[in-house]
């Protein structure tokens, strides 16, 4: 090793030779990445680093099977088995980590009735197992009566002392310490008592039956979305119950690993309990860009709840230039390829490509005489031919019909190679809900459609080209597959992470057979050597198979080569390794700003609920209603009124519209509501509830400062095309959102410099910006001090201060009336101080909302109103339960352009 950069350059034949010479002879650098992989936290000691790692997982890695009063019964779960795999590395002693998983325990299974020795048992399989293809079902004796339908089960009770000995058995498992997620309604049980699982599958159907097909460019048939905000209130029950489960094991200094779209509201509900959690989420399948992404009524809530983290991860570089564009034309927040900002703080995206435990498929795929067996057996089976392997699940994004659609072609254009090529394809069922409710079967109908046709066309009595087997294979039977193959072909319309190529690869080592795949799957962008075709272009596909299996042994050699290199080097290990450094590198290079947090409805709700005495403070302008050019279009909409009324007629609640509005406005467009107080002007005018006469607040105050400020800001509005001015009781405010915005912005910082130098020191006035405004008006004068008179109006003894305050605002005249809260006698519990806006902003406000419409949503959450825009999710939490019916009545039927 060089000693020196003299030394390193001695001999070096490069730029790039002398580079890796000196990084080599660089010990601070060698012992800085050493220090990484074995002490973390002697490497980061700023971060305080507790060693721990969670993991969190839809589903554990076990399938279970419920034996009451016994250990329970463990089997492998299928698919994620690089996800899976990587737990066991982190579990493992070849990582510093103290590692945990949390989990779903998954549908629970019971075993079947054991039948007495004289009972005849069931004829077929059928009768417990039912067909992938429905067509196949048993055809009854009278044709025209239909099979007895199953009745439905009344869900399964789980003891106390069942859940207790799962959990020992997982937290004793010694590949990786695991956790269970209970999923059940909590009116289902007690806490120490048993536990009814009722329809178990539900817990997955928002995730896979609308973001599943979503993030893979499916959309489904309208709806009037009563069944989507069912399965939305257990999709948001159960990113709760994730939390809360973490947060029973978490220690300050843990690191939590969130994994795929299961639970994508998880990073935020665990922000908002622990704000300064080290937080990464990595998404498995692909993420769509904006256009199809704005087709999700939940797209906003989707966004905002992976915002939580620190560190964003995807499968390759297209799903994170979506994502990042998703935030900036959804949410409206700044971003950029390497992050988003969001509430205040930066979110980095990063792309993080997936491996596989090369070493263990390898042991696993040769290291077995009875694999070598079958290989031997399939090559003689199909002595003389090629072999191309298809192993795919029999979903609508893997690709089979267009799989055999281009073998169809292949065998018409290249005719010399029918006889000689077979394409063996098995399809295992889908793991996808959505899927599986396919009731005509319409994917497996037309792949067996194709392969009768390409038979029929091609094949003889003594041969058939297309070799189709519906069915799971065994571990065994899977690697003896692939390494017998000739070619592996790997058609996905489209594809997160696609393990099977990986995997042919490897059992590839000795044959060095091509790979094709589909420029459509998430692995396609790391393995740059595979043979890379468009799933669509079906002569194109035929080309490349052809390609392929015309390659000469030298060419195939070289890509393999490649390909065996970057599949061995880059392994989920490797890729749990990288993704944590990352994950360290972003913490110890932010700023520790803490970000202000979504607004915690279910803490909203809950303190609402329990208190007997409520104060809502509003601004108007931004809060809600949306700004708009024309202050004058400003309208409350009928979903606001509705939930203005709707709120104002509880007696316990006390509604103040606070705003920089005058009376006029005010009383026109809200005066119809008698039980609603009104603050106008910034505070310079009040009308209480149930009184018609307002107090001018400023009247003692000498008003002659205004005709100066009217003179400077109708020079400006002269010079500003499009600006007006706007003449209230108690201030002059210039408005500019309607002149071209660098121009407006210009004249204002020039007009605001001249009122401070003139106007500002003679008069005790002050001079506001707003959005697209500039404002004049008293020192004393601001929403601040009516927040202090409307709670001092309570009083101060017990019983007499609110116990419940919410006040609500989106521009920086509104962080007077934060201001005031925060410093008030009030219990900071019973307090809920909310900015709302897109900008990234520095706010003295506990909690954040995006835009109006989420303003009216968590308000209608609390007493009705409007069913149609209330969030169930919440609501589902706090009674433990989907509710029937809403504060304001029976949910009812989704309305045109509603919020789900």
């Amino acid at each position: 090793m060089a000693q020196s950069p003299s030394d390193a350059a001695s001999g070096a034949k490069s730029h790039h030779d002398i580079l890796r010479r000196m990084s080599l002879s660089s010990p601070g650098l060698q012992r800085k990445s050493s220090l990484v992989d074995v002490d973390p936290r002697a490497a980061n000691p700023t971060l305080g680093l507790s060693g721990g790692v969670i993991s969190a997982t839809f589903c554990i890695p076990h399938s279970l099977q419920l034996r009451s009063g016994a250990d329970w019964g463990t089997g492998a779960r299928r698919g994620t088995s690089a996800l899976f795999d990587s737990f066991k590395h982190l579990s493992s002693d070849k990582t510093p980590w103290n590692h945990t998983l949390v989990g779903w325990t998954g549908e629970i299974n019971v075993p079947d009735d054991l039948t007495p020795p004289d009972t005849p048992p069931a004829t077929t399989t059928a009768s417990r197992i039912p067909p992938l293809n429905k067509s196949s079902a048993p055809i009854p004796v009278d044709a025209f009566t239909k099979p007895a339908e199953q009745p439905q089960s009344e869900g399964l009770w789980v003891s106390k002392s069942d859940q207790s000995r799962l959990e020992w058995q997982l937290a004793h498992d010694k590949e990786c310490r695991t956790i269970p997620v209970w999923l059940s309604d909590d009116t289902e049980g007690d806490a120490e008592g048993p536990i009814c699982l009722r329809d178990q599958s539900r817990w997955r159907r928002y995730a896979e039956h609308e973001l599943y097909t979503l993030f893979h460019y499916k959309q489904h048939e309208p709806t009037n979305g009563r069944a989507e905000r069912a399965s939305w209130a257990d999709y948001y029950r159960m990113n709760q119950k994730f939390a809360n489960r973490i947060l029973e094991v978490y220690k300050p200094g843990d690191i939590v690993m969130i994994h795929d779209y299961h639970l994508l509201l998880l990073p935020s509900m665990l922000r908002l309990r622990i704000p300064h959690m080290y937080i990464a989420f990595f998404l498995h399948i692909p993420f769509p860009s904006s256009e199809f992404l704005r087709c999700l009524p939940r797209r906003k809530d989707v966004l905002e709840g992976v915002l939580g983290s620190n560190l964003i991860g995807f499968q390759a570089h297209g799903y994170s230039r979506h994502f990042v564009s998703c935030c900036t034309r959804i949410l409206g927040f700044h971003s950029d390829i390497t992050g988003v900002d969001a509430y205040g703080a930066r979110v980095t995206v990063g792309v993080f490509p997936i491996g596989i435990d090369a070493a263990g498929v390898a042991k696993l795929a040769f290291d077995n005489p009875i694999i070598n067996d079958q290989v031997k057996a399939l090559r003689r089976l199909y002595e003389g031919k090629k072999i191309i392997v298809g192993r795919d699940r029999l979903d609508s994004v893997r690709g089979v019909a267009q799989k055999l659609m281009a073998f169809e072609r292949f065998l018409e254009k290249y005719p010399e190679m029918r006889e000689k090529v077979v394409l063996l394809q098995v399809t295992s069922p889908t793991s996808i809900e959505e899927e599986k409710g396919d009731s005509n079967n319409k994917i497996a109908n037309k792949v067996s459609e194709l392969v009768a046709k390409i038979n029929g066309l091609y094949g003889s009595l003594g041969f058939s080209p297309v070799q189709h087997y519906p069915q799971y294979l065994s571990q065994d039977e899977y690697f003896a597959l692939l390494r017998a193959g000739d070619t592996g072909l790997i058609t996905s319309v489209r594809d997160g992470m696609n393990t099977t190529s990986l995997e042919y690869v490897v059992c590839q080592r000795d044959d060095h057979g091509p790979l094709i795949i589909s420029e459509f799957s998430g692995t396609a962008g790391s393995l740059k050597d595979a043979i890379h075709i468009n799933p669509w272009d079906l002569t194109g596909v035929a080309d490349a198979i052809n390609y392929a299996l015309t390659m000469g042994e030298d060419k195939k050699s070289a890509m393999h080569q490649s390909l065996y290199h970057h599949v061995t080097t880059r392994t989920v290990q490797a890729w749990s390794n990288g993704f944590l450094k990352r994950l360290l590198s972003v913490l110890n290079s932010h700023n520790p700003t803490i970000a202000t947090p979504l607004l915690d409805k279910v803490a909203l709700l809950t303190q609402y609920r329990a208190a007997n005495k409520r104060l809502f403070m509003f601004d108007y302008d931004g809060t809600l209603t949306p700004i708009v050019k024309d202050p004058a279009a400003a309208l409350p909409s009928d979903r606001l009124i509705r939930t203005l009324k709707a709120l104002a007629a509880d007696p316990r609640n006390a509604i103040w519209i606070i705003s920089g509005r005058d009376q006029e406005f005010l009383q026109h467009q809200l005066g119809h509501i008698p039980e609603i107080g009104f603050s106008a002007e910034h505070g310079s005018f009040m009308r209480h509830p149930g009184s018609k006469e307002w107090e001018n607040l400023a009247e003692k105050f000498d008003m002659s400062w205004q005709k100066e400020v009217f003179d400077c800001f109708q020079k400006y509005t002269e010079m500003t095309p499009g600006s007006f001015i706007e003449r209230k009781r108690c201030a002059l405010t210039w408005h500019y959102r309607p002149s071209d915005p660098e121009l407006g912005a210009h004249m204002a910082r020039e007009c605001q410099k001249e009122l401070e130098n003139t106007v500002g020191k003679k008069w005790d006035v002050e001079v506001m910006t707003g959005k697209a405004n500039l404002e004049v008006r008293p020192t004393f004068i601001n929403k601040g001090e009516i927040v202090k008179r409307l709670v001092a109006a309570y009083g101060h003894d017990i019983g007499q201060p609110p116990e419940f305050a919410l006040c609500l605002g989106d521009d920086f005249t509104d962080e007077d009336m934060f201001r005031a809260l925060n410093a008030s006698s009030l219990n900071p519990n019973h307090v809920f101080t909310v900015t709302v806006g897109a900008s990234s902003k520095m706010t003295l406000a506990h909690w954040h909302l995006l835009e109006p419409a989420d303003v009216i949503s968590s308000v209608a959450l609390l007493n009705g109103g409007d069913g149609n825009v209330a969030d169930l999710g919440p609501l589902a939490i706090v009674e433990g339960r989907i509710p029937e019916e809403l504060p304001g009545g029976v949910i009812p039927d989704e309305m045109p352009g509603g919020k789900l």
